[in-house]
């Protein structure tokens, strides 16, 4: 557990908290290896120009309102998750540059908000975005829940020292699928929530959430929102976001975009084939060079995010089960090489090496960009 919690903030540092560079709150500002804690506001800075610098308040990270929802939301399926917060993120870059824009996690919206707004509407509840409960059970007589998360990103800038909100993105998660027990610690049914149905579901919810975040931020910034169909419990690969708008005063929902992102799993199967033949063909040449390796290799599995039919990046999940360190070092070396001959290039990529008892043993990883190699890192038994 201790070295799980190890790569996953590393993860998520790599994500988020990109570092170098400094706005303050006026005055002199630490740098972000310092011990020193200072009042105001600073910055993570950035290692890479195409990620976001995060910022920092009193010497600390500054997290989400709301931290914790979306886990609780997708505890069934964590691709679900995964998929949401990384494509979000995309979708921002391409209304707020992270050369003109810093990130924060949001900080509008609390989790208990986020939490009205999910459950159903009711007296007690007039707030909920979902439907009042009407009593049935069937799966095509009940009202289904239709949508699943909510999750806000705040994009700052710096203004007379100080940093202020100069815009947000929300993102809606709606479901393809609802599950739901006919009675307590009961068997777990599901209703099939239709495309039709599902988007325009979710355009009801968009311009109500848009008219309650004007409330709250005013007009004068733009508001992007983001919608998201989650893949079902037993879904092999996240699920992706359909279409975005951008609000840019006002309650006026403005134009319907759709994103062309989605995400694939490799080795493709019958029923989510990949729209790259030869990604296909790179992955598979990957796959049977590292089974080749070792005897001990069980599976080797993919994600990919393609938008526009291209690849936007992968991350990979090696499970197999090693005896020494140096067994786990050798292996890692020569998975860094592998990726670097047989996997598509020019693109984020992470690779995860995981034992039989799903411990992370080591990760290779590259942002993609030109003349970046391979990172490589495992992790020691002390």
């Amino acid at each position: 557990m201790k070295k799980l919690k190890i790569i996953t903030s590393l993860c998520i540092s790599a994500l988020l908290l990109s570092a170098c560079g400094n706005l303050g709150n006026g005055g002199t500002t630490p740098s972000v290896g310092s011990n020193k804690s200072t009042k105001g506001y600073q910055t993570t800075g950035e290692n890479n120009s195409n990620d976001y610098q995060g910022v920092i308040q009193d010497g600390h990270y500054k997290t989400s309102r709301s931290r914790g929802m979306g886990l609780i939301q997708n505890a069934d399926n964590l691709l679900n998750l995964k998929s949401f917060e990384s494509g979000l993120t995309t979708i921002s870059k391409e209304q707020f540059s992270t050369k003109q824009y810093v990130f924060q996690e949001g900080q509008i919206l609390s989790r208990g908000t986020i939490n009205n707004w999910l459950n159903r509407k009711s007296k007690k509840n007039p707030e909920g975005l979902n439907p009042s409960d009407n009593g049935k059970k069937g799966e095509n007589e009940r009202n289904p829940r239709y949508i699943q998360q909510i999750e806000e990103q705040d994009y700052m800038k710096q203004t007379n020292g100080k940093l202020q909100l100069a815009g947000m993105t929300i993102g809606i998660g709606m479901n393809k699928k609802d599950y739901y027990q006919k009675e307590k610690y009961g068997a777990t049914f599901e209703t099939e929530i239709s495309k039709e149905t599902r988007v325009a579901e979710g355009k009801k919810a968009a311009q109500k959430v848009l008219q309650r975040v004007r409330s709250k931020v005013g007009n004068n910034i733009p508001i992007v929102i983001a919608m998201f169909e989650q893949s079902p419990k037993d879904s092999l690969v996240g699920g992706s976001f359909y279409a975005y708008t951008v609000s840019k005063s006002g309650t006026d929902i403005g134009t319907w975009n759709e994103t062309n992102i989605k995400s694939y799993v490799f080795p493709a199967t019958e029923d989510n084939a990949v729209p790259n033949d030869n990604d296909e063909t790179s992955f598979e040449n990957f796959q049977k060079q590292v089974r080749n390796f070792f005897p001990n290799i069980s599976n080797v599995t993919g994600q990919g995010q393609y938008k526009d039919k291209e690849l936007q990046g992968m991350s990979v999940t090696i499970t197999t089960q090693f005896y020494s360190q140096t067994e786990i070092t050798s292996f890692t070396q020569f998975v860094a090489q592998a990726a670097k001959s047989y996997l598509p290039g020019g693109i984020p990529l992470d690779i995860r090496i995981n034992g039989s008892n799903g411990e992370t043993q080591a990760f290779v990883s590259t942002n993609g960009s030109k003349g970046s190699g391979y990172y490589t890192h495992v992790f020691s038994s002390y």
